[in-house]
């Protein structure tokens, strides 16, 4: 498995900083929600302060002096504002799980609809488990710290602000003592800060190449089976969960190392309260109800700060998650349309390759200086060893890449001038290893063109050769295919691939290496189902089989960066060339395999 596949990015405090602004612009979206929020937080932590300060009025003005009137007025106070508090209490908790369900939804589209417009090398070299985990537990995070993150900053700072007030009102001079406390715990919250980042973003990083490892041994399962590579995928494993444990265990340890720290500063200035507290009341300074509410404010004052020591860690990773969220969006697409992009309408006309050179990687052409001229509706097959770049020829007709230099002429347009929509969705394409969505035999058909009707996913399967097995089925079109097509042959996924693509009824039709792995049969029905769909379309048809195209049009021979040899079949064999050499080659393998050894055919006795 490559580590390329998950290299990660390296953020500063610059950054961590932006990236806690922009999830917090993510929760502004919703702001009715956030107002609803901060609102009703506020009005919590102000409540919860006053039933300190009823609790003190209790003690002075009922208990101590005996007054049951007084005593049964504030109890029936408090209750009251006990209904307030709950009412408010339901508020916060309701508008913090709409507000984080909303960021997860938003965060989940954003990231779905700029993959979508990300090229095909943005997905080479990034694994799935990694945009996966971007998708999933990343998302959660970030939804988490809106709502639940920011909830306990929130009610911790309205505790503090209104457990300061209430003590200043009740003895101005020891809530000045208690403020020297402030800046020690501040120094420790920074002193843990930077360092637990760093483990989890450590950690999350782990999380990313454990993911695509399990992703990658469950889809290439039939070939770790084959290859015997259980023990070794197995090691694998274990090395990087090994990684993982030892990276939490930092991270957990720091985080354990956190709480008391704040707890040792809390405790020492707790002590410190007290024993002036006791000086003050001695002087006269202060009531019983007054010392009691006193040390309860300085309590519900730093324990809120005391549990931001535990919640801490886990804003920690969100923010690491939303770094990695924004790395994501951030990524610029390599291919974007011009302003003015237009869609013509059509793209059947006249294909140009003016002087293109292409590579993927620099000092590595894999195509150069190629001009050809493709006229509608001619049927086009390429040929070539393998990375001459006959993949890499029709990858650009689809734009899935832009040349490296040339250009690329449709109906007489440099296709940069047209938007990608508009070639891309009228381009069908059946590749050598099919794709099928989970769901029906008929969804994946229609998904070549979503609003047909059933008769006409049903005549493009007749037209593609697929419908007689699709009949045969135990569900028929409704059979379900499993994840991927698993539950069909590879020769059954290609010829519904085949369906959908007559379905969609494209400008243009590429056919890459689809018959290279079926047996005999199903390569006639895919072969029949292709003359359907490429009559009067302009086609390719890139094959290793080369009997499959002795009907094409012009065949290609591509190598070397260029086209080395262009014709019918006829000519070619007649050239005696590099194409000729491949076909008597291939014919005489063939014959091998069901003649004998020699090539010979057999004379009857």
């Amino acid at each position: 498995m490559s580590e390329h596949y998950f290299e990660e990015e390296e953020f500063d405090s610059q950054v961590n900083g932006e990236t806690v602004r922009r999830i917090l612009g993510q929760g502004l979206k919703h702001w009715p929600f956030m107002v609803t929020f901060l609102v009703c937080i506020t009005a919590v932590a102000l409540i919860e302060s006053y039933f300190t300060y009823l609790s003190k009025r209790m003690i002075d003005e009922g208990i101590l002096a005996r007054d049951l009137d007084a005593l049964r007025a504030l109890a029936i106070q408090y209750g009251l504002w006990f209904l307030i508090f709950a009412v408010f209490v339901f508020g916060f908790i309701t508008a913090a799980g709409y507000l984080g369900h909303l960021v997860q939804y938003d965060l989940r589209k954003q990231m779905f609809d700029h993959l979508q417009k990300l090229p095909l090398s943005y997905y080479n070299r990034t694994s799935e488990g990694w945009l996966m985990s971007r998708v999933t537990s990343d998302a959660v995070r970030v939804g988490d710290l809106v709502s639940w993150g920011f909830l306990d900053t929130a009610w911790t700072i309205t505790s503090v602000l209104t457990s300061l007030g209430f003590m200043f009102f009740i003895n101005w001079k020891l809530t000045l003592l208690v403020l020297i406390m402030i800046p020690a715990l501040w120094k420790v919250a920074i002193t843990f800060k930077q360092r637990i980042l760093t483990e989890y973003r450590r950690v999350r990083k782990l999380n990313s190449k454990i993911t695509g490892s399990y992703s990658e041994s469950i889809s290439g399962v039939r070939v770790v089976k084959s290859l015997g590579r259980e023990h070794e995928n197995l090691n694998q494993f274990n090395e990087l969960t090994d990684d993982m444990y030892q990276a939490s265990y930092r991270a957990a340890w720091l985080s354990a190392l956190f709480l008391p720290a704040v707890q040792l500063v809390s405790a020492s200035g707790i002590a410190v309260v007290v024993w002036f507290s006791g000086v003050q009341f001695e002087a006269g300074g202060m009531t019983i109800g007054g010392l009691q509410a006193f040390i309860s404010y300085v309590t519900f004052m730093l324990w809120p700060i005391q549990q931001m020591a535990q919640v801490y860690a886990s804003m920690q990773q969100a923010v690491a998650s939303g770094e990695r969220i924004f790395s994501l969006l951030d990524t610029e697409p390599e291919i974007v349309d011009a302003p003015d992009a237009i869609d013509p309408g059509s793209i059947r006309g006249d294909i140009v390759f003016d002087d293109v050179s292409f590579h993927y990687e620099d000092g590595k052409p894999v195509l150069e200086n190629l001009s050809l001229a493709i006229p509608q509706g001619e049927t086009v097959a390429l040929v070539g060893p393998t990375g001459a770049g006959k993949s890499t020829l029709v990858n650009l007709i689809c734009r899935f890449y832009e040349p490296t230099s040339g250009q690329i002429l449709i109906n007489g347009f440099d296709y940069t001038t047209l938007t990608q929509h508009a070639i891309q969705s009228r381009i069908g394409m059946v590749l050598q290893t099919p794709h099928l969505f989970s769901g029906t035999v008929l969804d994946n058909v229609r998904y070549g063109r979503l609003d047909a009707t059933d008769a006409e996913v049903e005549e493009a399967a007749k037209l593609a050769g697929a419908h007689d097995f699709i009949a045969r089925l135990e569900h028929g079109y409704q059979t379900e295919v499993g994840e991927g097509g698993v539950l069909l042959s590879v020769g059954q996924k290609q010829l519904i691939s085949l369906a959908r693509a007559v379905l969609a009824k494209p400008d243009i039709f590429i056919m890459d290496e689809a018959t290279s792995s079926v047996d005999t049969l199903t390569e006639a029905l895919i072969q029949q189902g292709m003359e359907n769909l490429m009559n009067g379309r302009t086609s390719f048809i890139i094959a290793h089989r080369l009997s499959t195209i002795k009907s094409a049009d012009r065949i290609l021979v591509i190598e070397n960066g260029g086209v080395s040899e262009m014709g019918t079949h006829a000519e070619l064999i007649r050239a005696r060339g590099h194409y000729y050499n491949l076909y008597t080659r291939q014919f005489r393998d063939e014959r091998q395999k069901v003649y004998g050894l020699d090539g010979a055919v057999p004379v009857a006795q």
